[in-house]
């Protein structure tokens, strides 16, 4: 026995283990995962092993050989499905699509860390065997005792799909969003719970230990193994075991251990930000837990909220381009909120059910809270994605710190955080980005550190997805944030259904529309950009930006939507661009007949590609170098036209459905291409 606490009082074992894991789980990395369906497959059996509805459109996590996503709308399938229930799924089975647009999350990467690589739209379920399973039955009966409530199902279960995105972006804003993922701090507050019930009940330690522990494996296999859930199930066993039987073995060795055993659990952890997240926090609230001490609860959270934000700096600026100072005050805020009201409260409810409403008005209070905060600017830093060697500086100045605890490593870490944030500034790099938006369109031109945007993309419905998912972390991850001239071509939604959304969102100095009479869509803009005091003009000839010019050379009402499109010329170092918006072929006539516009370098071509544009004549005329087609994948209306492709034939063409988006990065007067194929 004393020769096993020699060893436990040791730090080289666990300095090992932790390298010999590390080593094992880059093997592991690296071994390349193959399906074992493939695009011919049409149909499977599987058992149900996870169910999400959102907005009528329900996606069932089915296992056999291996993870699949099985989707499909309830106005198509009224059918409805339990855990556990086994079912034979037909339909087309795709692989996840890659990212086609840079900087930004890719699905078919985080569907292959979890081993799914095919989705299956659905034609046809057949239900084969209803669910026996008691771990399914208990899983099925606490949803089903949830009746959907968005934060007792995040909470209890850890499933936040019920929690409104425009909320949860909140969250994010506000730098809280990891009080809503079930992690160290609800599992102890779970556990000190059911520690007072059963001391009140006279239980011996060990048995009580045990007790504890067999409730925290069942709810860790409830939930699933989340990285957050079993670091904080793996703290209390390995605490509470060096505590019961004095093995006196260091926090931080009992940490390495912990991390070890997560990633021998799954290796792809690694990538998840709530991985990241939770143990570098973790980790510097051990090592530092001496200087974060204090008699006051409110400066301890102060020194704690300091100490997390400083520390989650390359994970944030990694991930999400954006630091929100003021986090570190807001959190004195909703950390007390949450965890003292609001999380016991969720567990009172649970058990007593018609104190729901009560919940429910705490939920109104967080959740408007949360808006209204969000709301405040001030604090609010955009920064500009660098290679990912600077990352990885950052990452180890935060490990100096927390293991030296000397507070030049926070002046260093400032130092090249104030350098990154005024990169943008310094870097004279111009470029025009043509935004994958599907079928739609929407560019970026940064010239000299002023932003124009000609157009948004978006559709009718789920107004504000394309823009959160897109467009606002692709400028972010640009470093822009600030829109200085937002250009709408003309109201057709998928030109500017997400402008809404982003003048909701992002600072815009001025508004530039097209000729014309507007629909419903333009007044309630412009209505918005009343209320926010935001300038727009219509109808103009010229823009100047810096040294450059824009020509509108659209000034005709042709009574027609896409006809009013605002067609705009200019030219960006020594080179000339032309964008066409939607209009067709009788603007293009008049454009030639007014004006000259022979040897275009680069067009962007009129209505995606549509034979209502792009006529003949016209680029025979303007003999376009390149032409640019936005444009989306296998489109219903059959963009771009075969006869339009047949008029581009002298002109390199670059397609947004084949090559993503196309970036032109202008820098020392070289103009060079980039695409993001996938």
């Amino acid at each position: 026995m004393l020769k096993l606490r020699k060893i436990l009082l040791c730090n080289y074992p666990y300095y090992l283990i932790f390298i010999i894991v590390i080593i094992i789980s880059l093997i592991r990395l690296n071994i390349p995962k193959v399906s074992q369906y493939d695009n011919n497959t049409k149909q499977v059996i599987g058992t149900i092993t996870a169910i999400k509805e959102k907005d009528k459109q329900v996606t069932l996590t089915i296992k056999n050989k291996e993870k699949l996503l099985a989707t499909y709308y309830l106005n198509k399938i009224n059918t409805k499905y339990k855990l556990g229930d086994k079912i034979k799924v037909i339909g087309e089975f795709k692989e996840p699509k890659s990212q086609k647009t840079k900087n930004l999350f890719d699905y078919k990467k985080y569907l292959y860390r979890q081993n799914i690589f095919y989705t299956i739209k659905v034609e046809k379920i057949i239900l084969i065997k209803k669910n026996s399973n008691p771990y399914y039955f208990i899983k099925q009966s606490i949803i089903n005792h949830f009746n959907k409530n968005a934060y007792l199902n995040t909470f209890i279960i850890g499933d936040k799909n019920y929690i409104d995105s425009n909320i949860k972006k909140s969250y994010q804003e506000n730098g809280i969003s990891h009080l809503f993922a079930i992690s160290g701090m609800h599992i102890t507050l779970l556990v000190s719970i059911i520690e007072k019930i059963l001391l009140k009940l006279k239980v011996k330690e060990n048995t009580r230990f045990k007790i504890i522990m067999s409730i925290l494996i069942f709810y860790l296999l409830l939930v699933g193994l989340s990285p957050s859930i079993l670091r904080g199930v793996l703290f209390y066993f390995l605490f509470k075991l060096n505590s019961i039987y004095y093995f006196y073995i260091k926090p931080v060795n009992l940490f390495l251990l912990i991390v070890s055993f997560s990633l021998l659990v799954n290796p792809y952890y690694i990538y998840d930000v709530g991985f990241q997240y939770s143990y570098l926090i973790s980790l510097s609230l051990i090592c530092l837990s001496k200087s974060i001490q204090s008699n006051n609860y409110f400066i301890s959270l102060l020194k704690v909220s300091f100490v997390s934000f400083i520390v989650s700096i390359p994970i944030t600026l990694y991930n999400f381009y954006q630091l929100n100072l003021m986090s570190i005050f807001y959190n004195l805020i909703f950390v007390p909120l949450i965890s003292i009201i609001i999380f016991p409260f969720t567990l009172i409810v649970v058990l007593i059910k018609p104190l729901e409403p009560i919940y429910n008005l705490l939920i109104f209070l967080l959740e408007n809270l949360s808006l209204l905060i969000s709301k405040i600017s001030l604090g609010k830093l955009v920064f500009y994605k660098l290679p990912l060697i600077i990352y990885i500086i950052y990452f180890l100045i935060v490990l100096l710190y927390i293991f030296r605890n000397k507070k030049e490593y926070i002046f260093l870490l400032l130092l090249i955080l104030f350098i990154h944030y005024l990169y943008p500034f310094i870097n004279n790099e111009d470029y025009i980005n043509f935004i994958d938006v599907g079928q739609g369109d929407s560019l970026l031109i940064h010239y000299q550190n002023k932003n124009i945007m000609i157009d948004t993309g978006g559709s009718l419905t789920n107004q504000g997805n394309l823009s959160n998912n897109t467009i606002i972390p692709l400028l972010k991850s640009y470093g822009v944030n600030k829109i200085h001239y937002l250009i709408l071509t003309h109201g057709d939604a998928d030109h500017m259904g997400e402008a809404s959304n982003i003048v909701n969102n992002l600072k815009i100095e001025t508004v530039i529309l097209n000729c014309g009479s507007y629909n419903n869509m333009e007044k309630e803009l412009i209505k918005q950009l009343n209320k926010k005091n935001i300038e727009y003009y219509t109808c103009i000839n010229k823009l100047n930006v810096k040294d450059i010019k824009l020509y509108f050379l659209n000034q005709k009402d042709y009574k027609n939507e896409n006809d009013n499109s605002n067609v705009i010329y200019t030219k960006i170092y020594n080179k000339t661009y032309l964008f066409m918006g939607d209009a067709g072929v009788e603007v293009e006539n008049d454009i030639i007949d007014n004006y000259e516009l022979n040897s275009i370098d680069y067009l962007k071509v009129g209505h995606h590609g549509s034979p209502t544009s792009s006529g003949k004549k016209f680029i025979e005329t303007i003999n376009p170098k390149y032409s640019i087609i936005s444009v989306g994948e296998n489109n219903k209306y059959g963009h771009p036209n075969g006869s339009v492709l047949e008029n581009l034939n002298n002109s390199k063409i670059y397609r947004t459905d084949q090559a993503g988006s196309i970036i032109f990065k202008i820098k020392n007067d070289k103009l060079k291409i980039e695409t993001c194929t996938p």
